[in-house]
């Protein structure tokens, strides 16, 4: 059973200066994951630079590395913000790309083999938007290929929460892969998006809301329907929570959140 547990599921306590990226990797331990899902505001002096690596950014991540080895926890994945791919002016486009960049080599630093990348644009593009975000894809997974990193789409914000938008990019660019995110679909269509696309996912983020005193998840997400639906898909990756609580504290929900995984594993 491959566990891990998103870093975004500490936002609040790292915005609150509780908790640093090596705080991040003791609470995964302490959680009983097998595996480290980043999230790039947890790697500050790589998200906030700019342009290719330096020697301090280097010797930094390798004190991360050193630290996720010393805890026996690979790191399988790097969700980064502020690097996808559309911008409606061609130099915002070429900054959000060095980003991109920026944080392939940072996922190749830490030993991530995968890295999620926003699509960016609106919620419908038109044919000339979505050819520069094919193009953009394309241009990264070769790039990662090189490295052995898998670039990963996920249903998250513009045009990439309705599952049309999904399976074009993943037909269209081959060896790009879902981070299938259980939440981020546009109402509507959730239902059927999850159907749809549980089968091409390659990562997964599952989302939690409420719980009650018994540690059920309360609100209309059905995290054990969406897991026995990527069981029967067949899903081979880390099984991964984004705990994003309404109510508790960040450490109890994903506490929770670990124990509900484990029971719909079982």
């Amino acid at each position: 059973m491959q566990i891990g547990v998103c870093s975004y599921s500490f936002h609040r306590l790292l915005k609150d200066g509780k908790q640093d990226v090596f705080g991040y990797i003791s609470t995964a331990r302490e959680l009983g994951c097998t595996h480290l899902d980043l999230w790039n505001a947890h790697l500050p002096a790589i998200a906030n630079g700019v342009g290719p690596l330096n020697a301090d950014d280097r010797q930094y991540l390798a004190r991360v590395r050193a630290a996720a080895a010393d805890a026996r926890l690979p790191f399988a994945s790097l969700a980064v913000d502020g690097a996808h791919i559309y911008e409606p002016h061609p130099a915002d486009r070429a900054m959000r790309r060095n980003r991109a960049h920026r944080h392939l080599q940072a996922a190749v630093a830490l030993g991530a083999h995968q890295l999620r990348i926003d699509a960016g644009g609106p919620a419908d593009p038109t044919p000339d938007v979505f050819e520069i975000i094919e193009a953009g894809y394309r241009d990264l997974v070769d790039r990662a290929a090189a490295e052995g990193v898998q670039i990963l789409v996920e249903n998250h914000w513009g045009p990439t929460n309705h599952p049309d938008h999904v399976c074009r990019l993943l037909d269209s660019v081959p060896g790009l892969g879902l981070l299938f995110d259980s939440h981020n679909w546009r109402p509507e269509t959730r239902d059927a998006a999850r159907k749809r696309c549980a089968p091409r996912a390659a990562a997964v983020h599952l989302k939690s809301f409420t719980w009650d005193n018994q540690g059920n998840e309360t609100s209309e997400e059905n995290l054990p329907a969406v897991i026995d639906l990527l069981k029967q898909s067949n899903y081979q990756g880390v099984w991964s929570i984004e705990s994003v609580p309404k109510e508790l504290d960040e450490l109890t929900a994903a506490k929770n959140a670990v124990a509900l995984l484990k029971r719909s594993l079982a």
